[in-house]
């Protein structure tokens, strides 16, 4: 009975120290493999890193395109690595390792795309600015109503700094998601300032007074393609409409230069006599149902008269 038991018991026992004595085996076997394995990851992460520097300058004396550099020394950096990797596993013999190591990648891949699809299209919508380059650091941008200076392209997102001094971060999919503007491209930029007069000035000297205050402001550029244009009967004033160019971004700038044209106008008006008016209100008594103001009695101290 005891023998019987012992027997029972030696059996695993024995079996389990003869799976262990082959993969002490085993081990031992896969040391100089491993050892090579080792030597060889050495090996490619130094020359990733020369690689990748390589490319840096290389690019850097043909373009000067950050975010391009930023992306194909990044790629050429996780090939020479993908490449190692291969050859190592090669090495371990691990080639079927390495055919579900792809496959479960894939899988993984797949679901880390749904969950991170908005990164991955600010990583894609990167390459495509990388490459279609819309603006350039420096430059003056706008989207969706955010306005400032580049300072910064990535792969991921844009820096901007704003005139209010704040640094703005924007995700690269809204470039092309959205309308953007880029007030660096031609050059210059149009000013539009809106002004009334009174209904008792002359309209043709009104515009004849705006124009020749603009053309001489100094700053003012293109001027053969001035626009004035009157627009509407206000209330208390006939409005119009002047437009016209500066350099852009530069000096004087866009907020110096219309604070410039409408001091310019003001300074016209007064000389020439022309009125910007206050808002004003008439009353009509007179309206159909109603009484007119000159036939209605006025009371004054008790004492009842009529207006003539």
């Amino acid at each position: 009975m005891i023998q019987d038991i012992e027997s029972q018991v030696a059996e695993p026992i024995q079996t389990v120290v003869q799976k262990l004595e082959g993969w002490l085996d085993t081990f031992i076997g896969l040391i100089p493999n491993m050892a090579v394995t080792l030597l060889l990851l050495i090996i490619f992460f130094v020359l990733a890193k020369l690689g990748s520097k390589l490319f840096r300058e290389l690019f850097s004396k043909a373009s000067n395109n950050e975010a391009l550099e930023h992306l194909f020394s990044t790629i050429i950096y996780g090939a020479i690595l993908s490449i190692g990797l291969f050859i190592m596993l090669g090495v371990l013999g691990l080639d079927k390792a390495l055919n579900s190591l792809l496959a479960g990648i894939g899988v993984i891949g797949l679901a880390l795309g749904f969950a991170f699809q908005d990164i991955a299209a600010n990583f894609v919508s990167g390459i495509i600015l990388a490459f279609r380059r819309p603006f350039k650091i420096g430059e003056i941008i706008e989207v969706k109503d955010i306005m400032g200076k580049v300072t910064r392209t990535g792969l991921r997102d844009t820096a901007i700094e704003t005139f209010q001094g704040q640094e703005v971060y924007i995700p690269n999919k809204d470039f092309l998601q959205h309308a953007f503007y880029n007030f660096s491209v031609l050059g210059k930029r149009r000013i539009d300032i809106v002004i009334g007069v009174s209904y008792a000035d002359d309209l043709e000297k009104v515009e004849d007074v705006v124009l020749s205050a603009i053309k001489n402001l100094e700053g003012v550029i293109d001027k053969d393609k001035i626009i004035f244009d009157y627009s509407e009967f206000d209330s208390s004033s006939i409005n119009f409409n002047i437009r016209f160019w500066i350099e852009y971004p530069g000096e004087p700038s866009y907020f110096t230069m219309r604070s410039k044209a409408v001091k310019a106008i003001k300074s016209a008006f007064d000389e020439q006599d022309i009125t910007i008016p206050f808002p004003i209100r008439t009353l009509d008594f007179g309206i159909k149902g109603g009484q007119k103001l000159s036939q209605m009695e006025l009371n004054t101290n008790g004492v009842t008269n009529e207006v003539n």
